[in-house]
């Protein structure tokens, strides 16, 4: 196996996995949003022990950025992976914007400040905007797969530079 093809790999799984989990933040939400604050506080204890999920986030991070540089020849597969790098970055960035002040608020959700409504939203809505985030970084790179299948099944046809 090629460097390049072993980083589209990592790639794929290491973005697949904090998608999983941030899409069953986005399945949950309509059942969550409206609880009762003791209901809700309850049901955000599921969660402990997910701050580990940071680890596949910046290993996605990284993998999708090295392969950038590895591919950066070939136009079409570069930026679908640019874009897929952007999604992972700008997700990361409204965690730290939005999610993380919200768990910093209440604890980790063990407190209930007064605005604990309004940090519940914050908190639904962000998890809810990276899961999209990283279903198109996932999507992109899938892309970026099949846009390299094809340059190699049609070798007549003028393509970048190929990278393995």
């Amino acid at each position: 196996m090629t460097l390049a093809n072993a980083l589209r790999l990592l790639s794929v799984v290491l973005v697949a996995l904090p998608m999983a989990a941030s899409l069953a933040h986005l399945y949950a939400l309509p059942n969550k949003i409206g609880l009762p604050a003791d209901e809700y506080f309850i049901a955000q204890r599921i969660y402990a022990g997910w701050s580990l999920i940071g680890i596949p986030i910046l290993g996605a991070i990284a993998s999708t950025l090295a392969l950038a540089v590895l591919v950066w020849h070939s136009s079409a597969e570069f930026r679908l992976i640019v874009t897929a790098l952007a999604c992972l970055v700008l997700a990361l960035a409204i965690f730290f914007a939005f999610t993380f002040p919200a768990n910093q608020a209440t604890e980790n959700w063990t407190a209930r400040p007064a605005d604990w409504e309004t940090l519940r939203s914050q908190w639904e809505y962000s998890h809810a905007v990276g899961a999209l985030l990283y279903l198109t970084a996932l999507i992109a790179l899938t892309l970026s797969l099949i846009v390299r299948g094809n340059r190699a099944e049609n070798p007549g046809v003028r393509r970048d530079v190929d990278v393995g």
